[in-house]
């Protein structure tokens, strides 16, 4: 297991730790050339996706099932176009050391999860259908991984995110590496100077400071300048719906928030 301390002093420093497998007992730390990230008030919210939150297909939670979401982005994918011949879609680089890591960064209270649920076909209980994951500090979030099983599903864990991330006072949200679908949901790539630049003033200045450097935007959950934990924002985003008769169908007011902000 990766010490914790070391874990943050990583992310604090702008790297992260990857591996070869799911069964290798190495990490290996990672400084892309090129960083991408999702401004807070950039996020692309498309007229289908604010359709599905206003509908509320989903059942959305935070920190709910922490494992069970890195256990499916650590499963096996299907093979994709541009694999190499000997490559089965079985590697991952969560191995088990890492996900142990992470999942003790989560008991610390350093690690977050956004869930998606929908009702099982028995009707009697509701299956986990995607979700994502990462490292919280400071205004800082490190997105890690996200998984989708139906359509949708890890792009409504991403709205979440986002609103609950602006609404807490975030300034920064890391994507790591950038890919087509970030990319349509509003991500940019930056030098990784650059990065570092937004992450240590995501740690160093006040949020308004923060915000101009960043170009977030976000707001200051409390007004006091205090900066909210993902759940903690998580938790006013469902309290400010149900203020605006919308505890039923909180994604209508996600969708509402979303719009305001991008």
């Amino acid at each position: 297991m990766i010490d914790p301390d070391l874990l943050m002093l990583a992310y604090r420093s702008g790297i992260f730790p990857m591996a070869d497998n799911r069964d290798d007992p190495e990490v290996f730390w990672v400084e892309p050339r090129l960083r991408a990230i999702l401004p807070l008030d950039g996020f692309h919210l498309s007229h289908s996706l604010a359709r599905t939150l206003r509908r509320g297909r989903f059942t959305v939670t935070c920190n709910t099932a922490f494992s069970a979401v890195m256990d499916a982005c650590a499963a096996p994918r299907p093979p994709q176009a541009g694999d190499e011949a000997d490559d089965d879609g079985s590697r991952s680089w969560i191995s088990h050391r890492i996900q142990a890591s992470y999942e003790n960064l989560h008991r610390l209270g350093g690690a977050h999860s956004i869930e998606c649920w929908q009702d099982a076909p028995d009707g009697r209980d509701k299956q986990l259908v995607g979700g994502l994951y990462g490292v919280g500090f400071d205004r800082v979030f490190c997105g890690e991984s996200m998984f989708s099983r139906v359509p949708d599903a890890s792009k409504v864990a991403l709205a979440w995110l986002v609103a609950a991330l602006h609404r807490g006072g975030a300034v920064l949200l890391d994507c790591q590496f950038m890919t087509e679908h970030l990319a349509s949901l509003g991500a940019v790539e930056m030098p990784q100077r650059r990065y570092v630049e937004l992450l240590q003033a995501a740690q160093s200045a006040p949020a308004s400071a923060s915000g101009a450097a960043s170009g977030s935007g976000a707001g200051v959950a409390d007004g006091t300048g205090d900066v909210l934990t993902l759940p903690d924002a998580f938790g006013l985003l469902l309290e400010e719906a149900a203020s605006a008769g919308l505890a039923p169908s909180p994604g209508k007011f996600i969708a509402q928030a979303l719009t305001q902000t991008s």
